[in-house]
């Protein structure tokens, strides 16, 4: 049987989660953040406009490394009282189950979903190794030169990034080599050296050399044109079979109570819907995609499917 105290604590607990956003608490909220270049900068302008709505401090805490799971295992850690959240992008939801034979976390199950925030697509560029304007001339330098077929990808191995590579290769039917990159400024680099063909990652790193001339951005890989590169096609205009995009969420820890999901919420959704947010987020590349913790787990459900089949058509062997 459970005790007096002991109910008395699980008691006094929850009553603490639900006065957490009281208006005279100031404890802070610690956002983690586990990937670099645009999530971080989202995570910070999020930060930064929570601070005002909620009028209470936020800091961002940056905990790089294993593909955004050294945060993740961090904020599955945490007491769920709304002090401790994560910006996290899809890829821990909906391409690690199917890539690693072991996880040390449940995707959704061991997490709170509170709001969608943005979203991003992967970019495609290439640079003086292939000369190609766009992505017919490419595939002509792919199908004539397919020792040198090669494309980077960050952060690498499992990412997004990679796995638009593989879609590449499925769709021309023609294997291309994957070079992975912790730090997509590395592969850019040996792109506009002339030391690598063909780079896959975010499209925020690459605009400012693309509108430098240092390396061309033929295609994206999401459904419509990047509003920063409206000249540039997506895949799937360009007659390649490839759709893919990355949803970015909020999270907390399991077990958190409406009473401090429902705040959370409704402040983000709050500030991801005014005009500032969108256009300090198109500086980084990225589209905003409010939504709700349902609308969130939906996107994610929906992405853990897409994935489900394309590694399998991959021959990808889980690690």
């Amino acid at each position: 049987m459970i005790s007096r105290r002991h109910a008395l604590l699980v008691t006094s607990s929850y009553l603490s989660y639900s006065n957490a956003f009281a208006q005279n608490d100031k404890s802070v909220i610690k956002l983690l953040v586990g990937a670099s270049a645009g999530t971080d900068a989202t995570a910070r302008l999020i930060a930064e406009k929570l601070r005002d709505v909620l009028n209470r401090p936020v800091i961002v805490v940056s905990k790089l490394g294993a593909g955004q799971r050294v945060a993740l295992n961090e904020l599955q850690r945490s007491a769920p009282d709304g002090r401790t959240l994560m910006l996290v992008t899809s890829a821990p939801f909906s391409i690690y189950p199917h890539i690693y034979s072991k996880l040390d976390y449940e995707p959704l199950k061991d997490f709170t979903p509170i709001a969608s925030v943005s979203s991003f697509d992967v970019g495609m560029c290439t640079g003086p190794m292939t000369g190609a304007r766009d992505i017919g001339e490419l595939v002509k330098w792919i199908r004539a030169n397919p020792k040198q077929a090669l494309y980077g990808s960050a952060p690498g191995t499992g990412s997004l990034s990679h796995f638009v590579g593989i879609s590449l290769s499925l769709a021309l039917g023609q294997e291309l080599t994957h070079v992975p990159y912790k730090e997509s400024s590395v592969g850019l680099l040996d792109i506009t050296s002339g030391r690598l063909p063909i780079m896959m990652t975010g499209l925020s790193g690459m605009i400012p050399l693309h509108k430098a001339g240092r390396l061309r951005v033929i295609a994206s890989s999401g459904n419509s044109r990047s509003m920063l590169l409206p000249d540039v096609p997506t895949l799937t205009e360009s007659g390649i079979k490839v759709n893919t995009t990355s949803t970015v969420g909020i999270f907390g820890p399991a077990g958190m109570p409406p009473e401090v999901i429902q705040p959370l919420t409704k402040a983000i959704m709050s500030i991801a819907a005014t005009q500032d947010y969108r256009e300090k987020l198109s500086v980084y590349g990225v589209a905003p995609k409010p939504g709700t913790p349902t609308e969130l787990t939906e996107i994610l459900t929906e992405e853990y499917r897409h994935f489900a089949s394309l590694v399998k058509a991959s021959g990808y062997v889980p690690e």
